[in-house]
This record gives structure tokens, C-alpha cells and sequence, in this order.
């Protein structure tokens, strides 16, 4: 392999190869970049242009070195350089077009570098060239530069157009595919999850289905995240892998609050039937999570996938314009694998009518859990409802949701209420009045 530098020199390629871990045997450095004999007066040109001296002799100089070498991949950095020794555009495309044709007869792989700085792309040289790969950086106003690519041209090759993520590791790129859920379509069974609560589960006609989607919306505090979790714990307990992705709580907190409440998943996260990560989406390009959820299922098996929450998901992407079109494309794609999936949406506010998410996902779910706060005899109290299960039956009742006593409790139907979802509803006296907490009985 050939490497021909025409702006860093062979030290400075060197040390970035170290910094990887990569070895650079076998590797041809040619140098070109100017050396500081080039500041010496005496040595500058006045009386030609660069271009019928200069590029001739760069020239001259690589082609002699493939002779010699006989390359099957040569690298050619940057462009830049050698536009600006070209001096115009005509001589600069005839001289690449010459290249072009000499490393044709030679089965020689070369790879063009070319740092953008030109006042405008080079649209001529795309045209010459059999592909054309972009690099982007992309720099939000919060949080850590973030990295995308497209094939823009690849001739007689079938590629994935669109935008890609990717990040810089040590070791080189790691590139996140676009998702296409269209290239995962198979059958799959509509197995019903059950919760663990069988009054929950009544409510939800038995449980959810294999790969169908779950949003469980409502406001800070009214167990969604636990609800998520006593689905989750339950899967466990049938042996079947769980992943949740947390944005917006501690692992640490999660856990001990599950434990305090009798669901219990620090033991199947050791062992590994269910993995936790905190996600921080400052950090996160939204390819990446989606490589993620996508190494969660194909290769370690997860058949139940948590995303906590919604808000948190929003404020990984860049551009909050294509998050409904990555959602729905990341819940097609769970949903041909079997895969079910819970996704937590917190409301905005705490009670009353003009409660709203950031983002409606609604209709992109298959079955919509509503969680409210109510006010009734001087305390707040929680309902749960299903408001929506494409598929199978559901309960279209109003129960009451309780997290006391070490445990969750699904009551009995609120039909002694009307406007229970204003957060504000009016007592009707012609039903039994609801049950006292425990603590008032006393």
C-alpha cells in the first residue's frame, strides 16, 4: 500500500496510527508536504506558475513510486493540495482524468481524500470517480459533536442511501447502518406477556402480544417506569431476556424502588436475563441506539424491550423533525422480530385537562396505557386505563392503581366517579364508595 501525503507529514500519520493501535508495516509513506527549505527565498519560484512546475514534479514523483512498489491500494492526501497546485479547474480534471486512467491498467484500488475546504464542491471530480463517500460532523447547540456519512455514488453497486451515524473509537469508525424494517419481515406469534397482576392483566385482555408495541403514558410519579419493570420482571421469570433502556433514572434508583415495591429485578440483572443500561443522550447519536436495541435482540436474544422514556429519546436526536419516522421504522422492525416493546411517555404537568407528551406516539403504538392522577376525599389517588389495543379485547373500565405496602395493586372499576381523566372528578352517590386506604382504617 501507498500512502502519498501532500499536507501531514509521515510523523504526524504515524502517531494517529499509533493512538488506534494500528501498525503501518507494509505501508509506503510518501511525504510530500512542503519542509522548511521552502521558506528559504532563494528557493521560490517567481517566473512560473506552481501548476507547470510544481504539479508536474508531484506527479512525477508518485508515479515513479508505484513503478517501483507496485501497489494494490494507493491514497492520495488531500485534493485540496493538489487543486491548488493545478491552478485551474480544466488542467486540475485533466490531470485527475490521467490518473484515473494510469491506476485503471495497474488493478490498483485508490483512494481520493478531500478536506471540502473549496469555496464550492467539486461536483466534476464526483463525476469521475466510481464512488463518493461524505463524511459530516454535526454540532448541536448541547452535548457532544456528533458524526454521519452518505454513499452519495456507487457505480454497479446496489447501496444504502440516507444518512448513517457513526463515531470514532479507538481501533477506527464504527458505522451505524440506516434501519430498514422492510429487509426483516417474517411471521411471527402473537403470545400473550402476562404482568404478574392479574387484575392488570384482565384489564389488558391477558397481557401484551409478541411483537407489539406499548405506550404507557401519564404523569411524573404514577408508575409508568414501575409498570414497565413488573413486565419486564415477569418475562424474567419465564426464563426470557429483557432489555431496558433508561434515559431519565439512575439503574441504581430503579432498582431499589422496584425492590421496595416487590419487583424484583437486581437478581435477573446480575444473571443477565435482564440488561439495564442508562442511556445519556447527550452523548448518543440516534443510530447508535438503534444499534443498540438492534445487538440487544439479534444477538443476545432479548424478546422485550423498554425504552424510558420517550422525552429522553427526543433529546437524543438532532433534528426533532425525523423522530416519528426513526420511531416508527425502530417499532416495525421490533415488531417483525416478535419482539414486544414498552415505551414510557411522561406527561406534561401533573393533573388536570391540558395534560400533553412532547411527542405523539400514540398512533404509532399498538396498545395505549393511560396512568392519572384523580383527586377524591381530600387525597391524590392514581387510575389506570386502556385506551387503546389493536388486535384483542380489553377492558374499557377505569381501575383504581395503587404503589403501597411494598407491592402495586390494581383496584376494582371506579364507576362511583365521572371525570376521573379531567384529574378532577364528581363523586355520584348512587355507587358504593371506594375503599379507605389501610392506614385510615386504623
Amino acid at each position: 500500500m501507498l500512502y502519498v501525503t501532500l499536507s501531514e507529514t509521515a510523523e504526524e500519520l504515524r502517531s494517529v496510527a499509533e493512538s488506534h493501535g494500528w501498525s503501518l508495516d507494509g505501508v509506503h509513506i510518501h511525504e510530500l508536504a512542503p519542509t522548511e527549505n521552502d521558506l528559504d527565498p532563494d528557493e521560490q519560484n517567481t517566473m512560473f506558475h506552481p501548476s507547470e512546475i510544481e504539479l508536474a514534479a508531484t506527479t512525477r514523483r508518485v508515479l515513479s513510486d508505484v513503478e517501483t512498489l507496485k501497489p494494490t491500494r494507493v491514497v492520495f492526501d488531500s485534493l485540496s493540495e493538489m487543486r491548488l497546485l493545478a491552478g485551474t479547474a480544466l488542467r486540475y480534471r485533466r490531470q485527475i482524468l490521467a490518473l484515473k486512467q494510469y491506476f485503471q491498467t495497474r488493478e490498483c484500488t485508490v483512494v481520493l481524500l478531500d478536506d471540502m475546504t473549496a469555496a464550492e464542491h467539486d461536483i466534476h471530480m464526483q463525476s469521475i470517480v466510481h464512488g463518493v463517500i461524505m463524511l459530516e460532523p454535526l454540532s448541536p447547540e448541547y452535548g457532544a459533536e456528533r458524526r454521519r456519512l452518505r454513499v452519495i455514488k456507487y457505480r454497479g453497486v446496489k447501496f444504502r442511501s440516507g444518512y448513517h451515524d457513526y463515531v470514532i473509537l479507538k481501533g477506527g469508525l464504527e458505522v451505524f447502518p440506516r434501519l430498514v424494517a422492510a429487509e426483516h419481515r417474517h411471521t411471527s406469534t402473537r403470545r400473550k406477556l402476562p404482568s404478574g397482576l392479574p387484575a392488570f392483566d384482565a384489564l389488558v385482555g391477558g397481557g401484551l402480544e409478541e411483537g407489539t408495541s406499548t405506550l404507557i403514558v401519564g404523569a411524573a410519579g404514577t408508575g409508568k417506569s414501575t409498570l414497565a419493570a413488573q413486565f419486564v420482571a415477569e418475562a424474567a421469570r419465564r426464563g426470557e431476556r429483557s432489555a431496558m433502556f433508561v434515559f431519565d433514572e439512575s439503574p441504581t434508583t430503579l432498582l431499589t424502588r422496584c425492590e421496595d415495591l416487590g419487583v424484583g429485578l437486581e437478581k435477573y440483572c446480575e444473571n443477565g436475563t435482564i440488561s439495564l443500561r442508562q442511556v445519556d443522550p447527550a452523548e448518543l447519536a440516534p443510530g447508535e441506539f438503534t444499534h443498540l436495541i438492534r445487538q440487544a435482540v439479534e444477538r443476545d436474544g432479548v424478546k422485550m424491550i423498554v425504552i424510558d422514556s420517550l422525552n429522553g429519546y427526543l433529546n437524543a436526536m438532532p433534528e426533532e423533525g425525523f423522530l416519528t419516522i426513526q420511531l416508527h421504522e425502530l417499532l416495525m422492525y421490533l415488531g417483525q422480530k416478535g419482539v414486544a416493546t414498552i415505551l414510557i411517555g411522561a406527561h406534561q404537568g401533573l393533573i388536570g385537562a391540558q395534560m400533553r407528551t412532547p411527542i405523539d406516539a400514540s398512533y404509532l403504538a399498538d396498545a395505549v396505557i393511560l396512568l392519572r392522577y384523580y383527586e377524591a376525599f381530600g387525597e391524590v389517588r392514581q387510575a389506570v386505563s386502556v385506551m387503546k389495543k389493536r388486535g384483542s379485547q380489553h377492558e374499557r373500565t377505569i381501575r383504581d392503581y395503587r404503589m403501597d405496602h411494598g407491592k402495586i395493586e390494581v383496584g376494582e372499576t371506579l364507576r362511583q366517579f365521572r371525570g376521573i381523566l379531567t384529574g378532577v372528578p364528581v363523586y355520584d352517590a348512587s355507587h358504593p364508595v371506594i375503599a379507605p386506604e389501610a392506614s385510615d382504617q386504623s
